[in-house]
């Protein structure tokens, strides 16, 4: 037994023909429009960039450049100053390496010390030197780094201290001053950390080294310290005692 379902009839546009509809639809989608242009104020000083390419190129191509000139032709950039007025980027760090030198080689004369150069103190040399001394102990298989760092902060403050209470009301030596001469100062313990590395472990030979080697940096710094602050003549041989006791703390770390 079958069942018949009542379909309506379709009716096509156009005379029958459903393709003429669906093609004059597509046309009309297809119809190009005008890309957006908002209105342009007259009293606007803001310039207007259109959204076309093709004229944003144009106008880009035939106006000149932004600021005047490539940036090393040595022209003023909108803040006023020129690029060669600035200053170089370790003057502006505080590293200055012939003040640096200067004060390296004073140290290499520990019978004329020279306090002038000095007077100016300053971290980057003894920071340069730490790392050197650090540098030096790795290549012997000791990994030092923290400890020589400490080592050097507590002498620091512990010279400051003894100085100060040695001279003191006329003792003017600050720790900035104190931990830039022990630094420079550990160019001979620098010196003996790379000859190490040359010289047989053990023996009294290495001992007499080393000692040769703190005497040298006692004398340097017990000169320097004396020169650059007041009231450390009366106790140059006391001073001396205390730098004898940081050099050889580094030095003992050097030897074992």
């Amino acid at each position: 037994m079958t069942k018949e379902f009542a379909v309506p009839p379709v009716v096509f546009p156009s005379g029958g023909n459903p393709s003429a509809g669906s093609n004059n639809n597509i046309q009309q989608r297809r119809v190009a429009t005008a890309p957006f242009q908002p209105p342009r104020s007259s009293t606007s000083s803001i310039p207007f960039m259109s959204f076309d390419i093709g004229s944003a190129a144009a106008s880009s191509s035939s106006s000149g450049p932004l600021f005047g000139g490539p940036i090393g032709s040595g022209a003023s950039v909108p803040g006023g100053t020129s690029f060669e007025d600035e200053e170089p980027l370790l003057d502006e760090l505080g590293i200055h390496p012939d003040q640096i030198w200067r004060k390296t080689k004073s140290i290499l004369n520990p019978f004329r010390a020279n306090p002038a150069v000095h007077k100016d103190s300053d971290l980057s040399g003894p920071i340069l030197l730490y790392m050197s001394l650090c540098l030096f102990q790795l290549l012997a298989g000791k990994i030092q780094f923290g400890v020589i760092l400490g080592w050097i902060v507590v002498s620091s403050i512990f010279l400051y201290v003894v100085f100060n209470m040695l001279a003191g009301r006329n003792g003017n030596l600050d720790l900035h001053r104190c931990t830039s001469v022990v630094g420079y100062c550990l160019l001979p313990v620098v010196i003996l950390s790379a000859a190490s590395l040359f010289v047989p472990q053990g023996g009294t030979f290495r001992f007499v080294v080393a000692g040769v080697f703190v005497l040298w940096a006692t004398r340097v710094c017990t000169a320097l310290m004396v020169a650059l602050a007041d009231g450390g003549d009366e106790h140059r041989g006391l001073i001396a005692y205390a730098c004898f006791l940081i050099y050889t703390l580094f030095s003992l770390l050097v030897i074992f």
